[in-house]
């Protein structure tokens, strides 16, 4: 990526991979005299505004820029003969619990990788199905019937929201415009390793810019301990994604907030002096409490009914999972 940016109104942006350029900038006669330099040195095609890249799909809508890939997901629903499966409301069961039952039928371990490679790349798009596929994803060594059965049912939930994807709005409106993060974690959530899942969500004028679900690399003792390295993998993201805000010169404030609903974690992250309960936890984690410190995150607790990093660590409640997929995703229908 290439920035130039004087300020928020005088920017120009280049986006290359391998063969395939995205040009932007505040300034449409900047644009044209790019392209115009480029196709005099180089042999280009201008495909206009943009609509595709790198198998996303964009949609200039009235609201805003709407973003999903629903040909591609026909095309895995194609590809895996689920074309004309019946849709279901959530992409897993709530109480569903995946095992390695040495016992169990196994299913051919290509065909399930190319599935999840394939709900993987979907992910990018579609927030809702980030914790399924990451849960799913943990079986891809000696992949079993039930574990294939679990991954079919996210492709009947993909078949009934195939033009479900990402609104990103011309203006905030009610929204806040600034960073917003949700950081979570869910103990214990894989039995036989004790490790739990933690994820986190990031908001940024009232559209999903950034999510993440997966199991924690260390054993935590506590809820405590999960939230607080859920809340630190968090804060590296928030400062990154401060960074690159600042590099485009959109920043609007001096910190990210960070919404956690564990009031302990937060205690440990404000105050250095809790270091009895925290000094067996690995100095990379504390990443989080240097942060605070300096001003760059800030902390605050949010109830758990408002923490939407929770469809990143569990599965939900029906009711609980429309509530919050009303505030992430958004179907091309409706906005047309």
């Amino acid at each position: 990526m290439y920035v130039r940016a004087n300020c928020s109104t005088n920017l120009f942006l280049i986006y290359l991979y391998v063969d395939d350029l995205l040009v932007t900038s505040s300034s449409e006669e900047e644009i044209q005299r790019f392209k115009q330099f480029m196709m005099a040195e180089f042999e280009m095609t201008d495909l206009g505004k943009l609509s595709h890249f790198l198998g996303l799909e964009f949609n200039q809508v009235q609201k805003g820029v709407f973003m999903h890939q629903s040909r591609y997901a026909q095309e895995i629903l194609k590809r895996f003969g689920m074309m004309n499966c019946n849709f279901v409301s959530t992409p897993a069961e709530a109480g569903l619990k995946l095992e390695n039952d040495p016992e169990e039928e196994l299913v051919d371990a290509t065909e399930f990788r190319k599935l999840i490679g394939s709900l993987r790349y979907l992910s990018n798009s579609k927030p809702d199905i980030c914790f399924a596929v990451s849960l799913i994803s943990r079986f891809m060594r000696e992949p079993k019937m039930s574990h294939m059965q679990a991954a079919k049912r996210v492709l009947r939930f993909v078949k009934g929201t195939i033009d479900s994807g990402v609104l990103f709005p011309f203006e905030a409106g009610s929204e806040k415009s600034y960073l917003l993060g949700y950081t979570d974690s869910y103990w214990k959530r894989d039995p036989k390793q004790n490790k739990s899942t933690g994820g986190y969500l990031f908001m940024y004028y009232g559209a999903p810019v950034a999510w993440s679900s997966r199991k924690q690399e260390v054993v935590a003792l506590s809820t405590c301990e999960a939230e607080y390295v859920a809340a630190s993998l968090g804060a590296c993201q928030a400062v990154w994604m401060m960074n690159l805000l600042e590099e485009l010169k959109l920043r609007e404030r001096k910190f990210v907030c960070l919404m956690i609903d564990n009031k302990s974690a937060i205690n440990l992250a404000k105050h250095p002096t809790l270091h009895g309960r925290s000094k067996h936890i690995e100095l990379r984690f504390h990443y989080i409490r240097e942060q605070v410190s300096k001003g760059n995150v800030v902390v605050e607790y949010c109830q758990a009914e408002g923490q939407l990093a929770d469809l990143m660590t569990k599965l939900v409640p029906v009711s609980r999972f429309k509530q919050i997929c009303g505030k992430l995703v958004s179907n091309l229908k409706d906005l047309n």
